[in-house]
Order: C-alpha cells, then sequence, then structure tokens
C-alpha cells in the first residue's frame, strides 16, 4: 500500500489545449500529489507511478487565477473532480503567439484550502495554440495503435493494460516513422506552414504526463493532447456522443477555415466516428488515413464501410512509407 505525504505540494497541471484570436480554451487539473518523474528507472518506481497517475487527490472547487504575457488576468474554478476548463473571449490574442502558434500563460490557485501547503511557487505554465496564418490544414490523430503500440485488439485489452502500467514511457517505442511523418505532414510542402496536430485519444486524463512524456521524447510535433475523464471512461457521466467525435467536431468548430485531415486505426471505432464527421462537415476533411490491424474480422468491416465513402480519400497503410507515399500525391508533404 502506497501512504500519500502530508505534505504533498498543491500542482496545477496545464494541458495542451488551442484557441483563437478572439478566444481562449485553457484546461487542467488541480492535484495534491507528489511529482512523478517518469525518466526513473526500476520496477518499484514504475509501479509507484502507475498508482500515482491514477490514485489522484484532487483539489475540488477551488478558485484559479490565469494570467497572460501582457497582464491580462481571468477567473476560472476547477470543478468536483479537480478539472478546470475556462473558455474565454479575449481580444487579439495572436500577438501574444510564438512563431509557431503557441501563447504561453501561467495560472495559480487565488484561495487553496487552508488545510493544504503550496509547498512551491505559485506560479504554474501553461500553453495553447492559434494556429499560425501559413497553416494549409490540421492533423488530427489518434495515438493508441497509431503512433504508439498499445494493443487495443488483445484479447480483454491485456496488452493495453501490460503497456500502459508495467512500462516506462521512455521505453515506449513509436510505430516505425511516425514521429518523422508527423513532422513533415506538420511542416507542409514548402517546410514552412506549421500545420497545426491534435492528439485525440480514448485514453483518460490520467495519462496525459506520460504521454506528453512520450510525445516530447520520441520527437513528435508539439500539439493540443485532447483525453477524457475517469467518469465518462467508467460510464458514470454521460455524453452527447463519443469522447473523440466530440473532441474532433470541436476542433473543426473552431477552425471553419481550416481542412483538416484524420488519421488513427483500424482497431476500434475509428473509421465509423471518421466517417460519419466527413458527413456532418462536408467538403472539410481531405483525406483519411487508417492503419491497418492484425485482426481479420475488424479489417474486414472496416473495408465493408470505406467502400461505401464517395467522396472523402481513405487510405488503408500498412506503415509511415506508405501513409508518406498517399501524402505525397495528395500534396501534403
Amino acid at each position: 500500500m502506497f501512504i500519500r505525504g502530508k505534505n504533498d505540494p498543491l500542482q496545477l497541471i496545464s494541458f495542451l489545449s488551442y484557441g483563437t484570436d478572439t478566444q481562449l480554451f485553457a484546461r487542467g487539473r488541480a492535484l495534491e500529489d507528489p511529482e512523478i518523474d517518469l525518466g526513473q528507472k526500476g520496477l518499484f518506481r514504475l509501479i509507484f507511478n502507475s498508482w500515482e497517475r491514477f490514485d489522484t487527490d484532487q483539489i475540488r472547487n477551488c478558485p484559479l487565477q490565469l494570467r497572460l504575457p501582457d497582464g491580462r488576468s481571468l477567473g476560472a474554478q476547477t470543478d468536483s473532480q479537480g478539472y478546470f476548463l475556462l473558455d474565454a473571449r479575449a481580444e487579439n490574442l495572436k500577438a501574444l503567439a510564438d512563431s509557431e502558434g503557441w501563447v504561453s500563460y501561467e495560472v495559480s490557485f487565488t484561495a487553496p484550502d487552508g488545510k493544504r501547503r503550496v509547498l512551491r511557487d505559485n506560479r504554474f505554465p501553461g500553453t495553447f495554440l492559434i494556429p499560425s496564418p501559413s497553416a494549409r490544414f490540421g492533423i488530427i490523430s489518434d495515438i493508441d495503435d497509431t503512433i504508439l503500440h498499445t494493443g487495443v485488439t488483445s484479447y480483454m485489452k491485456w496488452q493495453v493494460i501490460i503497456n500502459t502500467l508495467f512500462k516506462h514511457a521512455e521505453s515506449r517505442i513509436p510505430l516505425h516513422g511516425a514521429a518523422e511523418l508527423y513532422q513533415k505532414l506538420h511542416a507542409g510542402t514548402d517546410g514552412k506552414q506549421a500545420n497545426p496536430v491534435f492528439y485525440v485519444s480514448h485514453s483518460p486524463w490520467n495519462l496525459y504526463r506520460y504521454l506528453e512524456y512520450f510525445l516530447k521524447k520520441n520527437h513528435f510535433p508539439k500539439g493540443p493532447i485532447l483525453l477524457r475523464s475517469m467518469a465518462s471512461l467508467l460510464g458514470r457521466k454521460k455524453t452527447p456522443g463519443p469522447h473523440k467525435q466530440l473532441a474532433i467536431e470541436n476542433i473543426l468548430q473552431t477552425y471553419k477555415e481550416l481542412p483538416f485531415i484524420l488519421i488513427g486505426d483500424s482497431g476500434e471505432r475509428d473509421a465509423d466516428i471518421y466517417l460519419e464527421i466527413t458527413r456532418k462537415f462536408p467538403g472539410r476533411i481531405k483525406a483519411i488515413f487508417l492503419r491497418t490491424v492484425r485482426h481479420r474480422g475488424r479489417m474486414r468491416r472496416v473495408r465493408a464501410l470505406i467502400k461505401q465513402e464517395q467522396q472523402t480519400p481513405v487510405f488503408l497503410v500498412d506503415d509511415s512509407w506508405e501513409f508518406q507515399a498517399h501524402a505525397r500525391k495528395l500534396g501534403l508533404v
């Protein structure tokens, strides 16, 4: 049994998010837990870190303050699970962005619970993305079995459990050539487009730092990471549709002038969700790329679905090199 320390620091973990020149979306979670060093070795440390990712001590209903680089500040509050989401109007946010479109901010506790102690500076960094004017399209990508071997088609998902809980983020290997491919999509045909990359997964927010560490260590383009709460994962929170579909639709509605490509795998329901999105947003999806999986039944079902699509090109790809060949023909890289 792991015993949580009495003086574990308060933390505000800001998730990489996105926005526009006039709309700011900042999200994250307030927790009281020890730092998780994802680079540390050893079986005990691995098991401890896996436990800590899910044994969270959230800071509920706590007021926060978000401060932009130009001095403007906005208020937010955590919910019953410690999450915060600030969806606010603000003018001229592009002026605060760097060359890639990232806007930095700081978030802090304004009235932490008197029973807790902030054990370090009460200033926590965050960033959100405003796509560059040079972007020609956006990339929305799944993570599991699309860029990271997870094992969602394994019997009772036993490989998912082993890979997630009993493997260091540092030891996880991306699918061969994926990072280079995504860098080329991000750069575009002239190498200067800064096409935004959004990572959308069914994984819970508890795995955010694990996945962020994996993407950064393996040199994938920096991009918003959109996961879901444990409550929705366990069916305790009702949503109007599949998490992944809602997340993608929000992105498309936010950037109405930007076309997108969708990247996923054939293991679960990516094909169904992506084809439904092409019907709801006609003309917005340039292409769909689905990595093949070693499961005859699922591949047969996906091929049948694809045959029904007449407007948007859909490609089943075995590897990153086949993906890149199709992308080159479409003028994406």
